[in-house]
C-alpha cells in the first residue's frame, strides 16, 4: 500500500513538473512575441500556440490592449499630421499679406513724412520683419516635421566646411564685436552629413550666438570614440560651440531644445524660439545628436556626427 502511494505521488510530481515546464515555455513564447511586437512598433499581435488556458486568456487580453494602443497611436498620428498641416497652411496664408505689407512700407520710405511719421514707419517695418521671421520659422518647422524621407548623406570635410562658414559670416561676427576662439585640427576630418542641412544647423547656432554672446564665442572640432550599449566603439566627430551668457541660472538646460523655448521670455527679436529645436531636428535627420550644457558661466552645444 505504501509503495503504491509512493508511485502515485511520483506520477503526480511528474505530471506537475510537466505542466510547470509547459507553463514556463508558454511564458517564454509570450515574452518572445512581445519583443517581436515591440520591435515592429506594436503593429502586430501575439502569434503563439498556448496549451495553458490561463496563459492563453492572458495573451488574448494582451492582444486586445495592443489593438487599443494601435488605434490610439493612429489617432494621435492623424491629429499630429492635421496640426502640422494647419500650421503650414496658416503660415503659407500669412506670407502673402506680409509680403504686401512689407512692400507698401518700403514704398512709404520715399514719401515725404514727418519725423513722427518716419518713426512710426520704422517701428512698423521692424514689427513686420519680426512677424515674417516667426511665420518663416513655423513654416519651416511644419515642412521638416512632415518630411519623412531619408536625408541624402555625403562625405563632408567638416574642417573645411566650418572654416568656410566662419569666413562667410565674418562681417556679421565683426559687426557684433565678437572675437571667435577657433580650435580646428591641422588635418581634415570627414563626416557623414548633408551640406545644406548642416549649414542650416550652424546658421541657427550662429543666430543664437549673435543674440546672446558677449565679447566672443568658441568653435572647436574634435575626434572621439564612443561606446554603445554593446560596448562597441565607433569613431565620431564632436563639434563644440560655446559662448558666455549673462545669467546662466536663467537657462533651463533640460528644456533648451523644446519648441518655442526662450531664455529671455520678454525679448522680442523676430523669432518664434524654434531655432534650437530645428537645429536638433536637423541634426537627428543626419543620424547625429546635439546636447547642451553649462560650464563655468558658458553655454556649450556639442554636435556629434559619424565619421566616414
Amino acid at each position: 500500500m505504501q509503495e503504491l502511494l509512493i508511485i502515485v505521488l511520483f506520477i503526480v510530481i511528474i505530471i506537475l513538473l510537466g505542466l510547470l515546464i509547459i507553463l514556463k515555455k508558454n511564458i517564454r513564447d509570450v515574452k518572445k512575441e512581445l519583443k517581436k511586437t515591440k520591435d515592429e512598433d506594436y503593429n502586430r499581435q501575439l502569434r503563439v500556440t498556448l496549451l495553458d488556458k490561463d496563459v492563453e486568456a492572458l495573451a488574448t487580453e494582451i492582444n486586445r490592449n495592443l489593438e487599443y494602443q494601435k488605434s490610439l497611436k493612429l489617432e494621435t498620428e492623424n491629429s499630429r499630421r492635421q496640426l502640422e498641416q494647419s500650421i503650414s497652411d496658416i503660415a503659407h496664408d500669412l506670407r502673402t499679406p506680409l509680403t504686401v505689407v512689407k512692400g507698401n512700407l518700403q514704398m512709404l520710405e520715399s514719401e515725404d513724412l514727418s519725423p513722427k511719421g518716419r518713426e512710426y514707419l520704422g517701428i512698423s517695418r521692424r514689427k513686420a520683419e519680426s512677424l515674417k521671421g516667426m511665420v518663416d520659422e513655423f513654416f519651416e518647422l511644419s515642412v521638416l516635421e512632415s518630411d519623412s524621407k531619408p536625408v541624402e548623406m555625403e562625405k563632408v570635410d567638416i574642417t573645411a566646411f566650418l572654416t568656410e562658414f566662419v569666413v562667410e559670416n565674418e562681417t556679421l561676427i565683426r559687426s557684433h564685436n565678437l572675437a571667435p576662439e577657433i580650435t580646428f585640427p591641422e588635418k581634415s576630418i570627414f563626416v557623414q552629413a548633408n551640406r545644406a542641412i548642416l549649414s542650416r544647423v550652424f546658421s541657427n547656432l550662429m543666430g543664437n550666438i549673435l543674440k546672446y554672446a558677449k565679447e566672443g564665442f568658441e568653435l572647436g572640432i574634435y575626434e572621439e570614440r564612443l561606446s554603445d550599449s554593446g560596448k562597441n566603439e565607433k569613431k565620431v566627430c564632436r563639434i563644440r560651440v560655446g559662448n558666455n551668457v549673462d545669467d546662466p541660472s536663467a537657462i533651463d538646460i533640460d528644456h533648451i531644445f523644446d519648441r518655442t523655448y526662450r531664455a529671455d521670455k520678454a525679448r522680442s527679436d523676430g523669432s518664434a524660439g524654434l531655432g534650437l529645436y530645428i537645429a536638433r531636428l536637423l541634426t537627428t535627420k543626419q543620424k547625429g545628436s546635439i546636447t547642451a550644457c553649462l560650464e563655468n558661466g558658458k553655454l556649450y552645444f556639442d554636435i556629434i556626427l559619424n565619421k566616414c
